[in-house]
């Protein structure tokens, strides 16, 4: 289908493809197609129409207020169960870290006395070692 106001002639074949040239030609005073372009008629708007449209409007206007409102509300109680959430495992991390300190405080108690224990034995032992070599040594004097 070729339009009379456009004049398409092949310039040369490419490897990439076809060159047109494309010319458009003036509309002539009588041209086989019409165009003409006519507005609709207006038509007369009564006063219950711009109501109608109105409240559809503000039905509109109310109905994206309460998505935005519910959306808000959603995001505020989606906030307040991760601050909960986030308290909870806080208050739990606490309370994990002072039993573990608390368990590695008495692991160090029991280690403390198990080493003065140790420790006041071997002075005992060398107190009785003492003792018994001083008793010897008294004992061989006396013979």
């Amino acid at each position: 289908m070729k339009a009379s106001y456009l004049d398409i002639k092949p310039i040369n074949k490419r490897a990439s493809g076809q060159a047109f040239e494309v010319i458009l030609k003036a509309a002539s005073p009588v041209s086989e197609v019409a165009h003409c372009v006519t507005t609709p008629p207006k038509r007369d708007i009564s006063l219950e129409d711009i109501q109608k449209k109105l409240e559809a409007a503000e039905d509109r206007r109310k109905s994206q207020e309460e998505k935005v409102l519910r959306f808000l509300a959603e995001k505020r109680e989606h906030e307040r169960d991760v601050l909960l959430k986030a308290m909870e495992e806080n208050s739990n991390f606490s309370r994990m870290a002072e039993e573990k300190l608390q368990m590695k405080m008495e692991q160090n108690e029991e280690n403390r006395m198990a080493y003065l224990s140790a420790i006041m034995e071997r002075l005992q032992e060398k107190v009785k070692n003492i003792k018994t070599k001083r008793f010897r040594k008294t004992q061989k004097k006396g013979r």
